[in-house]
């Protein structure tokens, strides 16, 4: 665990051209609770195969920007989207109740997950200039295929429901349940409220509180004030702060 002040680690997910204006919002709003250089953007590739990034055009010209402006880039998929046919009840179960079909990286083997991630961080890095800072899986989501082909590609960091950890030595560097909303059906956003009342108890209590936001959110009015109302709560014991630190205060840049 960290030694220091207690963090808070703040992630927009889903960022690519379709989701461009939603991003805005949501960078708004976290940074009338944190400072811009700590809210880090997960950026998936071509979302469900419909919103390519590509280098030169006007949405790689701005993630090149935030990159410049201190944002921490991670790769989040390639589509974001679960194509797999999943032979494990348990592996069926997370498919289908914990993500609406978005699990991307649960049932890839390895040589696939790898070929993702090395094409995804390559163009990344190659659009805005800078490394990316880690790996996150759509719905955080991992398969065996996907963990073991984390340590083939060099990624200095990961992240799950439950830890944020080195995948070259499966370190486990922050331990906490990430706090989000979900905003598909009336009973997810339901269940979210609930959660974003209680949860915020036992963050406060722990030495990370990780708090990840979708561009869905900024659809329903309830979801973002209750954005509003955890930051707001957490930001009084726990100090905005950057994924990266907690690698500690030697570590380098992330390595591309």
């Amino acid at each position: 665990m960290p030694s220091g002040h207690p963090r808070l680690l703040l992630s927009i997910h889903d960022v690519g051209p379709r989701s461009e204006g939603a991003v805005d919002r949501l960078r708004d709003q976290l940074g009338r609770h944190a400072p811009e250089d700590t809210i880090a953007l997960l950026v998936v590739p071509n979302h469900w195969g419909e919103a390519p990034i590509a280098s030169g055009t006007p949405f790689a010209g701005r993630l090149r920007e935030w990159a410049d402006r201190g944002a921490e880039i991670f790769l989040h998929g390639w589509f974001h989207r679960d194509t797999s046919t999943h032979a494990a009840a348990a592996t069926r179960f997370k498919a289908r109740h914990m993500t609406a079909g978005e699990g991307e990286f649960l049932g890839y083997d390895r040589d696939t997950a790898r070929g993702f991630m090395r094409d995804g961080k390559a163009l990344l890095e190659d659009i805005t200039g800078h490394p990316v800072t880690g790996f996150i899986a759509p719905a955080w989501l991992y398969g065996p295929g996907a963990l073991g082909a984390l340590a083939d590609c060099g990624f200095a960091l990961a992240e799950d429901h439950w830890k944020v950890w080195r995948p070259a030595t499966g370190e486990v560097l922050s331990r906490s349940p990430v706090l989000t909303w979900a905003s598909r059906s009336p009973g997810r956003i339901a269940s979210s409220l609930l959660a974003a009342q209680l949860l915020p108890l036992l963050l406060r209590r722990m030495q990370v509180a990780r708090v990840g936001v979708h561009p869905g959110d900024t659809g329903v009015p309830a979801l973002t004030a209750s954005i509003d109302r955890v930051l707001t709560t957490l930001k009084s014991t726990h100090r905005p702060s950057r994924y990266h630190d907690l690698l500690g205060p030697e570590a380098a840049p992330c390595a591309s």
